[in-house]
């Protein structure tokens, strides 16, 4: 990224922290979210790995791991830029759960996961890097992995990096929607393709 695009980047992350303290990021609770969540954990269900790792990317106050109840997991690590929506979900205290605040462009796990989840967070990779940031991340997938990606309405110039990715196979593909035409998201399943070499 250039020197504008991480000044904004970085007015990015002031808004949201405005609007975490703000509660402008409540309706993530709300039941037509709910929906979306609701598919994100049938499809770790249906396609992940028993009792897996997940890192969440764009966890904001811990809504994906509310929302997991009976799930089992070994590890959970929510991701997300806005420092103060971790500082809301560290006070929830999941158990086998940790929280940080960290740049997606320049983030690096230090450690494989069974699931990554892109929650509403791939659409702000900046375009420059989302190739960048999808390989690393991938690299830091377990073999036979999954990716499950949300993104409200159509996420142009999101799917392709994972449609056309020969290393993805696409498992399950669905569009979420809600009693508001406008209001919907595709929600994509796809597994990390091991090489045969």
């Amino acid at each position: 990224m250039n020197i504008l695009d991480k000044f904004h980047n970085w007015r990015r992350r002031r808004r949201w922290d405005k609007q975490y303290k703000e509660g402008k990021w409540d309706n993530l609770k709300s039941e037509k979210e709910a929906k979306r969540y609701f598919q994100i954990i049938d499809y770790l269900r249906k396609h992940g790995t028993a009792n897996p790792s997940i890192l969440d990317i764009g966890c904001g106050d811990g809504v994906l791991n509310d929302r997991m109840q009976d799930l089992e997991f070994s590890y959970f690590l929510g991701l997300d830029y806005s420092k103060v929506s971790i500082e809301q979900a560290k006070k929830k205290q999941f158990p086998k759960a940790e929280f940080i605040s960290e740049d997606v462009h320049t983030f690096t796990p230090s450690r494989k996961f069974d699931v990554i989840v892109f929650n509403e967070a791939f659409y702000y990779i900046h375009e420059s890097e989302k190739t960048i940031v999808l390989d690393r991340m991938m690299n830091h997938l377990n073999d036979n992995g999954l990716i499950i990606t949300s993104i409200y309405r159509e996420g142009i110039g999101c799917w392709e990096y994972f449609k056309e990715n020969k290393k993805l196979k696409e498992l399950d593909f669905t569009t979420i929607t809600t009693d508001e035409e406008l209001q919907y998201w595709k929600i994509g399943a796809y597994k990390k393709v091991v090489s045969s070499q």
